[in-house]
């Protein structure tokens, strides 16, 4: 009897241990230690309809050209390098020209020939005409003169233009810089096959100054013209050039919808390099409307489904998923419909993880 109360003391002490442990683990829950994502932010910033975005495109000098060949041959020689400077005339891709050569041989031949032939025909013309006004010779052996000297000088004529012809292939066979610039480009090496109308090399000259070709929308083309100003940024440098649309095309048949347009850019101190990436933005005067652009870069956008959005910055740093009506692409920006106002924060980019509520702290 005395070990079943001993018993039973035990299994009611353990009961209650189980008990307490189990309530002291519901009164201590594990905070929640998730760490704060880092963030980049934007803030949304309105302007007026009179700015339009008229897309991206690459830079390039004004003058600039890529150089190929009329003729088929094996490249000879290629006595310049990318980046080198060259003047105007000088070698820059050399190809066989055997066959050329041979057949200039042939041409100054055949002039040499035809030379003596002129002067033996223009003495007998002479001679005989001569004769003729003495009464010394007929109508019929003057005529007969004449027209050999006629034939010969025909002939002489026919094989200088000829030897011009040929002179002008060997433009084709040594290829020559066009203009003082730099060499950006070969695109054979010394034993390939030239083919005519494929590049060999591309020469620009940076002194003339830098363009950006861009796209511009059927909606926005009527406002713009040649001489409208125009804001170039440049991505890799992060910095905006002032410049003008100098070129601007009157069809969009064959690009999609949208007019071709190329914009100069002014002087700068910045360093400017050909094949870069850049946004041009037009300072067109639209009739106002009270229409307002607001714009955010594709980067920010979050995707799904059919949903399209962005997280902005809520109250205490949290993220907040906000779902857009978006418009046309400009580049690298999109027009926002509806869905964001000025002043709003948005998130352009994160070192983690997004999703709706979590903690942010902004870099």
């Amino acid at each position: 009897m005395k070990n079943t109360t001993i018993y039973k003391s035990f299994m009611l002490t353990v009961s209650l241990g189980f008990l307490l442990i189990g309530c002291g683990s519901d009164e201590k829950q594990p905070a929640d230690n998730t760490e704060a994502v880092p963030v980049t932010i934007g803030e949304v910033t309105i302007g007026d309809s009179s700015t339009i975005l008229a897309g991206s495109g690459q830079i390039k000098a004004v003058n600039s050209a890529n150089l190929s060949t009329r003729m088929m041959g094996h490249v000879e020689s290629i006595p310049v390098k990318i980046g080198q400077k060259v003047n105007k005339g000088d070698l820059l891709i050399s190809i066989n020209n055997v066959d050329l050569r041979a057949k200039k041989a042939q041409v100054e031949a055949s002039i040499t020939e035809a030379q003596v032939a002129f002067n033996n025909a223009k003495k007998d013309y002479e001679r005989f005409q001569n004769l003729f006004n003495e009464s010394s010779a007929s109508q019929k052996e003057l005529d007969d003169v004449t027209a050999r000297y006629e034939m010969a000088k025909a002939r002489l004529e026919a094989a200088s233009q000829m030897k011009n012809e040929v002179n002008s292939q060997f433009a084709y066979a040594n290829i020559r810089a066009p203009f003082n610039g730099v060499v950006t480009n070969t695109y054979v090496d010394e034993g390939d096959m030239a083919n005519p109308g494929v590049p060999l090399v591309s020469v620009e000259s940076p002194a003339t100054g830098f363009e950006v070709e861009a796209k511009v929308a059927e909606n926005s083309i009527s406002a713009i013209e040649v001489g409208t100003k125009a804001h170039i940024l440049v991505k890799a440098l992060n910095t905006t050039i002032a410049g003008k649309v100098s070129e601007l095309s009157a069809s969009a048949q064959n690009t999609g919808g949208q007019y071709i347009m190329k914009v100069s850019l002014d002087d700068t101190d910045a360093k400017i390099l050909s094949g870069m990436y850049a946004t041009v933005r037009l300072e067109a005067e639209m009739e106002s409307d009270g229409k307002t652009v607001v714009t955010v870069p594709s980067e920010a956008l979050v995707h799904k489904g059919q949903l399209t959005g962005v997280y902005t910055l809520g109250q205490d740093n949290v993220a907040l998923l906000r779902w857009l009506r978006l418009g046309e692409s400009y580049g690298d920006e999109v027009e926002v419909l509806s869905g964001l106002s000025q002043g709003d924060q948005y998130i352009v980019s994160a070192e983690g993880k997004l999703y709706n509520g979590a903690k942010v702290s902004i870099q």
